[in-house]
């Protein structure tokens, strides 16, 4: 009697906790995707600008601070060094939480399947997101 008493509450005690833990996996989702918005339409913004000429518009997408440690001309020649013009696509991946900063792999990609990943962080100012660091993944 005593076996199959401790096993039922086991049971329900081992469903109570995997429950809690979809419950904040469902809540840290959501704040997520929530937090997230704006960030398409900014990188899109961004990758438009590039392919149409207008550096220093994506330039000023960036944030102050990004301003300060990369200039213009350096910003440029980072552009310029990644060959975008060979690529045709690009694929975003899920976006990550880190100390405030909202950090995003995006995947350019060419017709061959070559593929050409960057990290972007992001940080809000005044309550719209601006890229804080371009990275090369593997760089």
């Amino acid at each position: 009697m005593d076996w199959a008493l401790t096993r039922e509450i086991g049971s329900k005690a081992l469903l109570a906790g995997a429950g809690a833990l979809l419950l904040y996996w469902t809540y840290t989702a959501v704040k997520l995707v929530l937090s997230a918005r704006g960030i398409n339409p900014l990188i899109k913004q961004f990758f438009t600008q590039v392919a149409s000429g207008q550096v220093d518009g994506a330039y000023l997408l960036t944030t102050k601070n990004y301003r300060t440690h990369v200039n213009r001309k350096q910003f440029i020649q980072y552009l310029a060094g990644l060959r975008l013009n060979k690529y045709r696509n690009l694929k975003s991946g899920r976006p990550r939480l880190q100390e405030g900063q909202l950090i995003l792999t995006v995947k350019l990609l060419t017709e061959a399947k070559e593929e050409l990943p960057l990290d972007f962080t992001f940080v809000k100012v005044e309550d719209q997101w601006r890229i804080d660091r371009i990275r090369t993944v593997g760089a």
